[in-house]
């Protein structure tokens, strides 16, 4: 265990500021004097005593009374109040004490009591205000960088919230429809059932995992989409054509669980499903100038959902803001008269 731990800063400040206290008296005496003051040490060590028991005192009144705690604009007052009370307190004791142990100078013995007091008080204020003024100031700043990591932890924890609420809203909305085609498969294709059962699991453990993660590889997501797409190609048969055009240096790369899926999801749900003859649904993934891009084509419109709103979309920027600031970025627009692109970036860097 180091000294530090041993011994707190207020003690090691107390030790090392009533030793310099010493040292620097010792020094100007050795140095300037124009002849020996008489009991110059024993005063010197006794003042320095003194001033040491007198200082912690005044630090249990300060405690006592919380006067560290007050605003800011009222803890002026309370420093001067409280230095010159015990300034007067430090100069009664230390005085004192040199008559009752006879080492005062001879030049203050004819001086009466109550004079060599208030004298030597208005020499130990400056002292006991330089001493308030760092202890003070020391808790000043204390207080102001507890409060800094009070403010970064809320918000750390403002942004986890707001994580989990968005994620709890992203991953139930297909579970319906799925379950409806799979009862339709249950007589006509028991084994198709089966396996559209198998993937709904998967789809609904990852959803449920995707609430401990930030990110997950985008092998896995693309694992989940493939699902999702193959429940839904239930639904609508050869209504609905998938293409996939994937970098497969992009599959391990970390991107946040679920987005992909949200973005078919919203292809598929103001896409496909609104065309009487179907559509393509196209994932794409590369890399570009640094940026991870997963892209999602679908045949369809827009129909005013250009700055991304409804739950889903709005949700995928929130989330990118949240993970990434302002260096990720989601857009989606109408890429010609029948087709719709939705494109993430996200800085590979930050990832």
């Amino acid at each position: 265990m180091t000294m530090r731990k041993k011994i707190s800063y207020y003690w090691l400040c107390q030790i090392l500021g009533w030793s310099a206290f010493i040292l620097v008296y010792t020094f100007f005496y050795l140095t300037l004097r124009s002849r020996e003051t008489p009991f110059f040490y024993e005063v010197l060590f006794l003042e320095a005593a003194v001033g040491f028991i007198i200082t912690h005192v005044m630090r249990m009144f300060i405690q006592r009374f919380k006067l560290v705690d007050k605003p800011i604009n009222e803890q002026g007052f309370y420093i001067f109040f409280v230095s010159f009370v015990f300034a007067f307190i430090y100069a009664a004791v230390g005085t004192t004490l040199e008559r009752i142990l006879g080492i005062e100078p001879p030049k203050y013995s004819t001086v009466p009591l109550i004079n060599q007091i208030m004298r030597a008080a208005m020499g130990c204020f400056l002292f006991i205000l330089i001493w308030n003024l760092i202890y003070f100031a020391y808790h000043y700043i204390i207080r102001a960088r507890q409060a800094q990591l009070d403010r970064v932890r809320l918000q750390a924890l403002v942004k986890e919230l707001e994580l989990k609420t968005i994620k709890a809203h992203i991953n139930p909305h297909f579970i319906f429809n799925a379950l409806n085609s799979i009862r339709a498969l249950i007589d006509e294709n028991p084994n198709r059932a089966r396996n559209a059962i198998t993937e709904l699991s998967n789809i609904l453990r990852s959803s449920m995992q995707s609430e401990k993660l930030e990110t997950v590889p985008f092998e896995k997501e693309l694992s989940i989409v493939k699902d999702y797409l193959a429940l839904e190609y239930i639904r609508f048969e050869d209504r609905l054509r998938v293409e996939y055009q994937i970098d497969e240096d992009t599959l391990d790369q970390p991107v946040p669980p679920m987005m992909l899926q949200t973005l078919v999801e919203n292809a598929i749900k103001h896409g496909i499903g609104k065309q009487i003859s179907g559509g393509v649904v196209k994932v794409i993934s590369d890399f570009r100038n640094n940026f991870l891009e997963l892209i999602v084509q679908n045949t369809g419109h827009l129909n005013g959902y250009v700055n991304g709103d409804g739950f889903g979309l709005s949700s995928t920027r929130n989330r990118l803001q949240l993970l990434f600031g302002e260096k990720a970025n989601f857009e989606i627009r109408q890429v010609d008269s029948g087709l719709v692109e939705a494109r993430i970036s996200i800085p590979v860097e930050t990832i």
